[in-house]
């Protein structure tokens, strides 16, 4: 089985990230697409984080209607920091039957060159690249790499920085989100403060 990795912090889950998932899953060799939760990227502060079993709670109510798009906590029980070079071999241990991909957006791939070990990553898998209108064309040192695949996907522009400002200042974001999302957040009054 083919299983495209689609990591992520998620705060929260927004339908950019739904229509992505979606349209890889139906429109490449993948069967399956895991959105994995990172509960803490290397990259990000872990203030602005919410609760890691909230925002997987989030992600199992975006997806739960989606066959072929399943939530994933298998970095929940790893050592943090989260490094995907750590997660792959975990899932390698784990799945030895499964065949997995990775899923990023092109400002991902642009500082692709600074993740850990991620010469070994390239090396073993196959990654699936959207495009993001503000970063332009994919990064030169990984124009032509074998491993790398263009994806024509939708472009979704909608970040979850944009939607947390939003709920804090109180604007109306709900056509952004899954609707048992926006409930959830609202009930909860998650990004208000």
């Amino acid at each position: 089985m083919k299983v495209g990795l689609y990591f992520g912090t998620f705060n929260p889950i927004h339908v950019g990230h739904l229509a992505i998932a979606n349209h890889l899953v139906e429109n490449s060799d993948l069967d399956q697409l895991w959105m994995v939760v990172t509960p803490l990227s290397p990259f990000k502060k872990k203030s602005s984080l919410l609760a890691n079993h909230h925002r997987l709670e989030m992600v199992y109510k975006a997806t739960e209607n989606y066959d072929k798009i399943k939530p994933s906590d298998i970095e929940f029980k790893l050592p943090e920091p989260n490094y995907t070079v750590h997660t792959l071999a975990h899932l390698e241990e784990k799945y030895p039957k499964y065949e997995f991909s990775l899923i990023m957006g092109e400002d991902n791939l642009k500082g692709f060159h600074k993740w850990k070990n991620y010469e070994s990553i390239l090396e073993n898998y196959h990654i699936y690249v959207y495009p993001r209108i503000s970063e332009g064309v994919i990064e030169h040192r990984f124009k032509d790499h074998p491993k790398i695949t263009r994806v024509n996907a939708p472009i979704m522009e909608i970040s979850s920085t944009m939607i947390r400002n939003s709920i804090k200042e109180g604007k109306n974001i709900r056509p952004l989100l899954d609707s048992q999302v926006w409930q959830y957040i609202d009930e909860m009054n998650f990004y208000k403060k």
